[in-house]
């Protein structure tokens, strides 16, 4: 076996692993996020607090990347920086102990910090892997087993739903994943410290003391106001689900259903997107306006058949967002800051 060989074999299997921490992961807080807007309209949210939660949510989610991007960069920690991510995933099993609105938009807020805090810092570990594969396939390959824990997540909810009728029953379940996703991404660090090894010779790995985010290319900025533009409008799951609870398209068991279909979508498109992605290029972001513009109007003003559309379509935009644009920044972007791009194209 050539030693190029054992390279791509070792970064696919670093893929892989990372893949499962992603899955763990996603069953924990992806599950919670099936339920979260009719979660915080039992405790007696309305629907402007969780419109506004959800939003400012995100905005916290992709926002704090600009600092945690830059801080890994800056620092060199990366493997640091995911493990404390990863960690604060113990704020979804503690919604279950949540007694008012206000107790559980705490923990829903800080779960996405957690997310903030990882996501830069993970991109960039997993970008030096997809190098010897592909940046667009091995994306794809990380996002289609991410999606498999986003899907087994909200069903748990849904089986808890049914079976209990009690939604703190299925935040203490997450219990299981959270604590394996911390066990797994230790386990990932100790069989591969220092991913870099995988990008091409010629790359410099970077070092701490480097002047990071301040030598990123003009493309890099272009395909960032771009994806600033194609996703401006792109709707929320959280506002979906609660509208189709209170108005009555959908049951309350079929919601943590409808979005385990859409993270499904998501899994099934991920690496034929990034396998396009590899042959064609970045032209093929054309296709995220086209699958989001219609999702607003079905999700909103349509029955249930179209409730069910528009999530097909929320996970197959989705799907195109999470892998080909992690890895047009990985192509677009130097190593020393990449981890600052991926901070800034989050936050735009």
């Amino acid at each position: 076996m050539t030693a190029n060989t054992q390279n791509k074999k070792k970064a696919l299997q670093f893929i892989m692993l990372f893949g499962i921490v992603s899955a763990l992961g996603d069953i924990t807080y992806e599950g919670a996020r099936s339920v979260s807007g009719p979660y915080l309209g039992f405790l007696g949210a309305s629907a402007a607090v969780i419109g506004l939660v959800a939003g400012f949510g995100e905005f916290l989610g992709y926002f704090l990347r600009l600092v945690s991007g830059y801080l890994a960069d800056r620092t060199g920690n990366y493997w640091a920086i995911t493990i404390a991510g990863y960690g604060l995933l113990i704020a979804v099993p503690l919604l279950a102990l949540a007694g008012n609105w206000q107790a559980a938009v705490v923990f829903i807020l800080l779960e996405r910090i957690g997310k903030a805090i990882r996501s830069p810092a993970k991109d960039v570990l997993l970008s030096h892997a997809t190098k010897q594969v592909g940046t667009g396939l091995g994306f794809g390959i990380h996002e289609a087993l991410d999606q498999i824990g986003a899907v087994i997540g909200p069903l748990l909810f849904a089986a808890a739903l049914a079976i209990d009728g009690s939604y703190a029953a299925g935040f203490a379940w997450m219990w299981v994943p959270a604590l394996l996703t911390v066990i797994m991404v230790v386990a990932a660090k100790i069989k591969v410290p220092d991913p870099s090894q995988f990008e091409d010779s010629a790359q410099i790995k970077p070092q701490p003391t480097e002047s990071c985010g301040r030598r990123l290319p003009t493309a890099f900025w272009v395909y960032a106001a771009f994806v600033f533009a194609s996703v401006l409008g792109f709707a929320n799951f959280q506002t979906l689900s609660y509208h189709w609870e209170v108005s009555g398209t959908v049951g309350k068991a079929l919601v943590p259903a409808l979005y385990a279909a859409a993270m499904a979508v998501d899994a099934l498109i991920a690496p034929a997107i990034g396998r396009a992605y590899d042959k064609k290029g970045i032209v093929v972001l054309a296709i995220i306006p086209i699958l989001s513009l219609p999702i607003p109007v079905l999700g909103f003003y349509g029955n249930i058949l179209a409730a069910a559309f528009a999530a097909v379509l929320w996970g197959l935009s989705l799907g195109a967002q999470e892998t080909v644009m992690r890895a047009a920044i990985a192509d677009l972007t130097p190593i020393a800051g990449r981890g600052s791009a991926y901070g800034i194209f989050n936050t735009l």
